[in-house]
């Protein structure tokens, strides 16, 4: 994963610009009939139940548009919240609290419900040694905080980006010449450009399970799209050499079967990229 300074300022920039998308030149609706010294206060109410995440990131984004806004937690990232539930109290400028309103809700009404996901599937392997993953499959834009919710919820991130973590998929080893010539070519490409990278392949079948296995040095491998019995066949033939990770089409009614294989970690998309928001709302008080 990145370190932590990179996902700081992937924070900043996701504030940066959706400020910037949204308020552009000026909040017209709030400088046309409220007063510039006005103060106020706002509350951050839960209309659904389940896990919250953003309380963090919205206090980024209020103090990115106004340092002077105080807010008050009551409900932490990861905590399970109720109907009627408040998370926070804002106050200060009243024109920088409308400024700021959209940005939070529409950050923490999706990150809460990335959580929520999340930590159903945790739910679900619990007793098991399997982990659930995140993917690529997140907002173009948000993506760290689509990650941090994965996390909120009891998660694991996978790789942020295609920067930080190797993996070779099936149109890489076609495209490449197969397997064995993917595998050997990002070894000799990281050693002569002094790169320490985790190596992941996907395998599509026990033969390329064992291709996989005997060109080496590789870190994780995809079992992509393998039914129960062919999961358990590989992670036989896998043993102690390296991790394993099932992955697609995996579900809730799934999982938990896949998890029973013995794979280390399962990765699923639709943490990401199947979720309705959860209903949060900012009333003044």
């Amino acid at each position: 994963m990145i370190s932590e300074t990179q996902f700081q300022k992937e924070l900043q920039l996701i504030i940066e610009n959706a400020i910037r998308e949204d308020v552009g030149p000026g909040d017209y609706s709030s400088l046309a009939c409220i007063p510039q010294e006005a103060t106020g206060a706002a509350k951050l109410v839960v209309k659904e139940s389940g896990i919250i995440a953003g309380v963090s990131f919205a206090k980024q984004v209020f103090h990115y548009v106004d340092d002077s806004l105080e807010v008050d937690v009551f409900t932490k990232d990861g905590e399970t919240v109720s109907v009627g539930d408040v998370v926070f109290h804002v106050k200060g400028n009243s024109q920088s609290i409308l400024k700021a309103e959209r940005l939070v809700l529409n950050s923490m009404q999706r990150m809460s419900a990335i959580a929520t996901k999340t930590k159903k599937f945790v739910d679900l392997l619990a007793g098991t040694n399997t982990k659930i993953l995140d993917t690529r499959k997140t907002t173009p834009g948000f993506r760290a905080c689509e990650k941090w919710a994965v996390k909120i919820g009891g998660g694991e991130n996978h790789r942020f980006a295609l920067y930080d973590m190797i993996m070779l998929k099936d149109n890489h080893n076609d495209f490449a010449g197969g397997i064995s010539n993917a595998i050997q070519k990002t070894q000799d490409y990281l050693s002569k450009n002094n790169l320490d990278l985790k190596i992941i392949v996907e395998a599509r079948n026990l033969a390329e399970v064992q291709e996989i296995l005997n060109a080496g040095g590789v870190y994780r491998i995809l079992l992509d799209n393998f039914d129960f019995e062919t999961t358990k066949k590989a992670i036989a033939l896998i043993g102690t050499s390296c991790l394993t990770e099932s992955s697609g089409n995996i579900n809730e009614k799934t999982i938990r079967d896949y998890a029973a294989c013995g794979v280390n970690y399962i990765s699923a998309g639709a943490l990401t990229h199947s979720i309705y928001n959860m209903d949060l709302s900012l009333k003044a008080i």
